[in-house]
């Protein structure tokens, strides 16, 4: 559904990702796991248009939108989480929903995608008129999750939903992953934290140095040593 081939990306004359091929089938969850400074949400933001690619190309459902505007891409059925959430702080839940869904339809389209995130986040539907900037770290990541699903996506891009969360908050987004893929979401999923990654991935890749360096099952990439040594501690 989701084919990056030989994506390469620099940031003047530093190579940040160097000839990237991945691939997300439909209904996948697929996770892109590394280190710090490895090329990951530099990959995300270029599938969606936040960054120009030097060569290679982004293809979903089989047409091109490499390098195309970010909100194009959205509509074309891709969305992002991004790092640090990003909400609006100064906007409401209800604001900051609303405009995940700016373009997609007619009103009756946006109730429906309302439904459908309250459904997934009730606690959202509580804070309905509170400012995203006095939610939790926790409730600002439901939000931001929210806010994605509410264009209706194919494919939601996940770039480290855990990050900057306590333990407990980051078991509970874990979860809510899990049940927005398991009704038939495709995923991509960039996070530091290798082994919750792998333990709701079904496929994943290992980046390093700006290249994928290991690819396999989620079961594969968990049982490999390098893999264990590198990013699980063990």
């Amino acid at each position: 559904m989701l084919d990056i081939q030989d994506m390469t990306i620099r940031y003047g004359n530093i190579t940040a990702v160097r000839g990237v091929s991945l691939s997300v089938n439909r209904g996948e969850l697929v996770a892109l796991i590394g280190a710090n400074g490895a090329g990951k949400s530099t990959t995300m933001k270029a599938v969606i248009g936040l960054i120009k690619t030097v060569s290679g190309r982004v293809l979903l459902d089989g047409q091109e939108i490499t390098n195309l505007a970010a909100h194009r891409i959205v509509r074309f059925g891709i969305s992002l989480v991004p790092e640090g959430r990003l909400v609006f702080p100064g906007f409401t839940v209800l604001e900051n929903l609303q405009a995940g869904a700016y373009g997609i339809g007619p009103k009756g389209e946006v109730a429906a995608g309302l439904d459908r995130v309250f459904g997934l986040f009730p606690l959202l539907k509580e804070r309905l008129r509170q400012k995203a900037g006095t939610l939790s770290g926790g409730e600002q990541q439901m939000l931001a999750i929210a806010r994605a699903l509410m264009s209706r996506p194919k494919v939601l891009l996940l770039d480290e939903p855990s990050l900057g969360l306590a333990p407990v908050m980051a078991d509970k987004i874990q979860e809510l992953i899990q049940e927005i893929h398991s009704q038939g979401m495709t995923i991509l999923l960039v996070e530091q934290n290798v082994y919750s990654a792998l333990e709701i991935a079904d496929r994943g890749y290992v980046i390093e140095n700006g290249g994928i360096a290991l690819f396999g099952s989620a079961a594969e990439l968990m049982e490999n040593e390098s893999v264990q040594s590198k990013y699980m501690g063990v």
